[in-house]
C-alpha cells in the first residue's frame, strides 16, 4: 500500500514519526512524507522520500510577535489545563477562538492545505498518519479517501482538550453552541468535495509511543507503539567508548527551547553548580552557543555538544532534562531515573508530573533549579532504589508494547477497512 506521513514543519514532531515510516517501508509499503519546504532535509537524512508541500510556516514570527508584547498582553490558553472549574464555556471558547486557531493552527496549516490535497488526489495514498496538530493532512485524507490516523509527538493533550470542548457545548442551548475547529476544518474540507467529522480533529484511530501509566487517559481507538529512540544523524564520539570512572549524570535541557526562543527556562550555570562536588561525572550536552555563554563550569563537568542520547544514557546511572517526550523516553528505554526541570512548552510539565507519579524520576520548577535542592533531589535519584526501580517497570511496560514492524500488519488491516469507497475502487493493488 501507499502510505502518506504528513506534518508541519518541526523537527521535534516529526522525529518519532521516523521509525514506523522505516518499518513499513521495509515490509514493501510505498512511503512518503510530506510538509513545508523546511524540514525536507531532515526528511530526507531520515532515509525516508521528502514531498515538499506549500510554503514555510510563519510560526516563528508569532512567537516573536507574543515574546515583544510581553506575557501579561499575549493572549494564551494551556493545553495542560484539566480543571473543571476553569474549562468554562467563556474560557474554551476563547482559547479556541482567540487563540489555538489563529495563532497555531492556521499558521502551521494554512500554507500547506491546498499543495498537500493535490498531493494526495495524484499519488492516491492508502493511508495518511499525521502529527496531531497538522490538520492538513486529515483533510487531504478525506478528500482523497484514504484512510488516516495520528502518531502524538507527545502526551495527547489536543485530544484531551477536544473532549472538554465537545462536553462543555453539549450541555449549552442550540444557540450558544459555536464549535469553532468545526468550522473551520468543514469549510477547508468542503472545497474538495469532502464534508466535517469528528474524525478531522483526531484521527479514524490513534498510535500511541507513551506507556500505559503516562499516557492520557482518553476514550479513542489506540494502536500501541514502542517507543524507538531516534533524534537524527548519530555518530557515537571516542569518550563515549571507554567505560566511565565515576557514576555518570547526563544533563540534557533539549533543542526546541533554544531553537523557538533562544535560551532554557533555567539558568544551567546554577544547575550545574548544584551538582559540583558530587562524586559523579556530569555529561552536560549543550549547542556550541550555550557554552560559550558559560563563565564558570564545575571540576566534575564534562561539556559536549550533541551526543546521541540512545548511546549515552545506558551508561548513566541518573539524568536532568526538559521533560520532552523523547528524551523522557529514551532514558526510560535505559531504565534511567529522571530529574525532569520543565519548560512550560505544550506538556512538558504534566509529564514530568506523571512520571514522578510512576516512582521514575523528581521534578522541579525551573526557578528553583539551582544550589543545594538540584544537589538533593540528584543525591535521592542515587541513593534511594525505588526511582532506578521505577525506572525499570516503565522500561519493561515499553519492552511489553509492539514494535513497529509489529504495528505494520494492524495498519495494513485498519487501512483496509477504514479506506472510503472512492480510494478503494481507484487502487486496489498492493493492500
Amino acid at each position: 500500500m501507499r502510505v502518506l506521513i504528513a506534518t508541519w514543519a518541526e523537527k521535534t514532531h516529526f522525529i518519532g514519526m521516523a521509525p514506523l515510516g522505516w518499518a513499513l517501508r521495509t515490509a514493501g509499503h510505498e512511503v512518503c512524507v510530506a510538509s513545508q519546504p523546511a524540514l525536507a532535509d531532515v526528511i530526507a537524512d531520515t532515509g525516508l522520500t521528502a514531498v515538499p508541500v506549500g510554503s514555510d510556516h510563519l510560526l516563528s514570527h508569532v512567537l516573536t510577535w507574543t515574546r515583544r508584547i510581553g506575557p501579561d498582553q499575549a493572549p494564551g490558553f494551556d493545553l495542560m489545563e484539566d480543571r473543571p472549574e476553569v474549562l468554562t464555556w467563556p474560557h474554551l471558547q476563547r482559547g479556541y477562538r482567540d487563540v489555538l486557531l489563529p495563532l497555531w493552527w492556521k499558521v502551521v496549516n494554512e500554507s500547506m492545505i491546498d499543495d498537500l490535497v493535490r498531493f494526495c488526489q495524484d499519488w492516491e495514498p492508502d493511508l495518511v498518519i499525521w502529527e496531531p496538530l497538522t490538520y492538513a493532512a486529515p483533510i487531504a485524507a478525506a478528500a482523497c479517501g484514504a484512510a488516516h490516523a495520528r502518531l502524538p509527538f507527545a502526551l495527547d493533550l489536543t485530544a484531551r482538550m477536544r473532549a472538554h470542548y465537545l462536553r462543555v457545548m453539549a450541555a449549552l442551548p442550540d444557540g450558544e453552541r459555536d464549535d469553532v475547529l468545526a468550522r473551520w476544518l468543514g469549510a477547508r474540507a468542503s472545497r474538495y468535495g469532502a464534508a466535517f467529522s469528528e474524525d478531522l480533529t483526531r484521527g479514524q484511530f490513534t498510535v500511541d509511543y507513551l506507556p500505559r501509566p503516562l499516557r492520557l487517559a482518553l476514550d479513542l481507538h489506540h494502536v500501541p507503539m514502542r517507543y524507538v529512540a531516534y533524534n537524527g544523524r548519530a555518530v557515537v564520539p571516542a569518550w563515549l567508548r571507554t567505560p566511565p570512572e565515576r557514576p555518570r549524570v547526563c544533563v540534557s535541557l533539549g533543542t526546541s527551547a533554544t531553537d523557538r526562543l533562544g535560551t532554557y527556562a533555567v539558568s544551567v550555570p546554577d544547575l550545574l553548580d548544584g551538582l559540583a562536588g558530587l562524586d559523579v561525572e556530569v555529561v552536560a550536552t549543550l549547542p556550541p552557543d550555550q557554552r560559550a555563554r558559560l563563565d564558570r563550569v564545575p571540576d566534575n563537568v564534562r561539556l559536549v555538544g550533541y551526543t546521541p542520547l540512545h548511546a549515552l544514557l545506558p551508561t548513566c546511572v541518573a539524568m536532568i532534562n526538559h521533560g520532552g517526550a523523547g528524551t523522557v523516553c529514551t532514558a526510560l528505554l535505559s531504565g534511567v531515573p529522571q530529574l525532569v526541570v520543565p519548560h512550560h512548552m505544550f506538556d512538558e510539565p504534566l509529564l514530568a508530573a506523571r512520571l514522578a507519579e510512576a516512582g521514575a524520576g523528581l521534578t522541579l520548577d525551573p526557578g528553583e533549579a539551582a544550589g543545594e535542592r538540584v544537589r538533593e533531589l540528584v543525591l535521592r535519584l542515587l541513593r534511594e532504589p525505588s526511582f532506578g526501580e521505577g525506572a525499570r517497570r516503565l522500561r519493561r511496560e515499553m519492552e511489553s508494547m509492539p514494535t513497529p514492524n509489529q504495528v505494520v500488519p494492524l495498519l495494513e488491516d485498519l487501512t483496509g477497512r477504514l479506506r472510503g469507497p472512492a480510494a478503494q475502487t481507484t487502487r486496489t493493488s498492493g493492500t
